[in-house]
């Protein structure tokens, strides 16, 4: 089977999280640190950003994944893609050092839930549907 629009979602967020990994790889060589961050803030900032990304994109993708394969809408499908997308260039740009209540940080995370509780709520009506 194929899932084209998730496909699509997942590489250009995978664009997104390569980003963020290289740039905390690359304060990682310059700090000469290995693990956690000693005393660098800034780059505690980039492994929160990137960790975030990691913790939170999966989830979203896979809840996409079985939406598409169940025969969703595609209008839905790219809304919620797109909304997370957006979430997620958002999210780290909002999150800094100074500031908690950064507007960007709130669209990234509210996006993020959004789109997850979405994608839930309708990956169980096509399963309870199904039963």
């Amino acid at each position: 089977m194929l899932f084209p629009i998730t496909g699509l979602y997942a590489a250009l967020l995978a664009a997104v999280g390569l980003t963020l990994m290289v740039r905390v790889a690359r304060m990682r060589a310059r700090a000469g640190v290995s693990i956690l961050h000693g005393d660098d803030l800034d780059l505690a900032l980039a492994v929160r950003r990137h960790g975030n990304f990691i913790e939170m994109v999966p989830l979203a993708l896979i809840l996409m994944a079985l939406v598409e394969a169940n025969g969703a809408n595609s209008i839905l499908l790219h809304a919620n893609g797109i909304v997370l997308l957006v979430a997620r260039i958002a999210h780290p740009i909002g999150l800094t050092l100074d500031r908690a209540d950064h507007p960007l940080r709130a669209v990234g995370a509210v996006g993020t839930v959004l789109v997850t509780l979405v994608l839930a709520v309708v990956a169980l009506w096509q399963a309870v549907s199904a039963i």
